[in-house]
């Protein structure tokens, strides 16, 4: 095999300039074609929360139809306004997952993928399912959202998250995570398919020795742009005869593996992983509400239809109706309504 040194150095093959990276273009969310004015939101949803009881419709009817910028907007002029955050004024009207979920999509998405990020190191579950968050914000996500994320996980909890992932978890799984959070991949579609073969060798190689963890596949893993590693999959796919995600499956049942395999997922695929969350959340005995309502969060405002999509192309089924018959009252209405529906 070539030297492994001609994937720190070899010059793309293709580049298209007009082709980068973009987040967005299928997302659920419905916003007005006339927004009200952010003094308007604010007046309407102080209003929501006074009298004898709170007004939920309201706050869904708003909040719901709003987009980041927009929501930040509201938040600030609230705060202008009444001199408390709209946050703590949701989380003294709102409880129980309708809170928790209006609440997290109020927040700057930065913030709450960071708040997320900081509760999953600090829990005491065992498994990797948790750390799903740290995947999705590292592997699903532009390189811009990553950097605003450290940014607000640092001024919200006064250290770093990699200093929380090193102390929270043990060394093969930090070790992929803190490369995977510390990266700013290059955005642009540019491929070049002789690295791709090389790499989809070296992968192949690292999981036929279970050595997971290795520093090339950290390197390439967490360096590499989307549009480079997923041409990396398929050349292994072509060359060694299975999907990447397979062989690591067959390798081994471990944290490591399963982590490699989600990074991989999320690569690959966005969807059918936000799909997948969304199956295991509601699919079975109970429902894992947290879950679900991260899922939908994320990616109301990106490419929730592509994983409405791959919902139905994986369970034969469709999302919305899925998400109507586990859920109930207020947070069904909520989640719909992020979902494009109507309640």
């Amino acid at each position: 095999m070539k030297s492994f040194k001609k994937l720190f150095t070899s010059k793309p093959k293709t580049h298209n300039p007009e082709s980068s990276f973009k987040i967005g273009g299928m997302a659920s969310l419905k916003v007005l074609d006339v927004i009200p004015s952010p003094e308007d939101d604010s007046h309407k949803l102080k209003k929501a929360f006074q009298g004898f009881g709170t007004d939920e419709d309201v706050i869904i009817e708003i909040l719901g139809h709003r987009d980041a910028n927009q929501r930040k907007k509201i938040r600030e002029t609230y705060h202008q306004l009444y001199n408390e955050t709209l946050i703590d004024a949701l989380k003294s009207e709102l409880s129980g997952d309708f809170g928790k979920a209006v609440i997290l999509w109020t927040y700057d998405p930065s913030e709450r993928d960071a708040r997320l990020a900081n509760e999953a190191l600090k829990s005491k579950k065992k498994g990797i399912k948790h750390l799903e968050i740290i995947v999705e914000m590292s592997c699903a996500s532009s390189p811009q959202h990553v950097v605003a994320v450290r940014q607000a996980y640092c001024t919200l909890f006064d250290h770093s998250i990699e200093e929380d992932i090193v102390a929270s978890l043990p060394p093969p799984l930090r070790k992929i995570l803190v490369g995977l959070v510390t990266s700013y991949r290059y955005d642009k579609e540019v491929v070049d398919t002789d690295v791709a073969n090389l790499e989809a060798d070296r992968l192949h190689e690292a999981i036929k020795t279970k050595d997971l963890a290795h520093d090339d596949v950290v390197f390439i893993l967490s360096t590499r742009n989307f549009y480079q590693l997923r041409t990396t999959f398929a050349c292994y796919k072509k060359k060694h005869g299975n999907p990447i995600d397979k062989d690591i499956e067959k390798s081994g049942k471990g944290d490591l593996e399963s982590l490699v395999r989600m990074v991989i997922l999320c690569i690959d695929s966005p969807e059918k992983h936000f799909a997948e969350v969304v199956g295991t959340s509601i699919i079975g005995l109970g429902t894992d509400e947290d879950s679900l309502t991260r899922a939908i969060i994320s990616r109301a405002e990106i490419d929730m239809m592509k994983v409405k999509s791959e919902y139905l192309n994986i369970y034969k089924s469709s999302l919305d109706d899925a998400v109507t018959g586990d859920t109930s009252g207020d947070y069904r209405n909520f989640l719909v309504t992020l979902l494009g529906g109507k309640i």
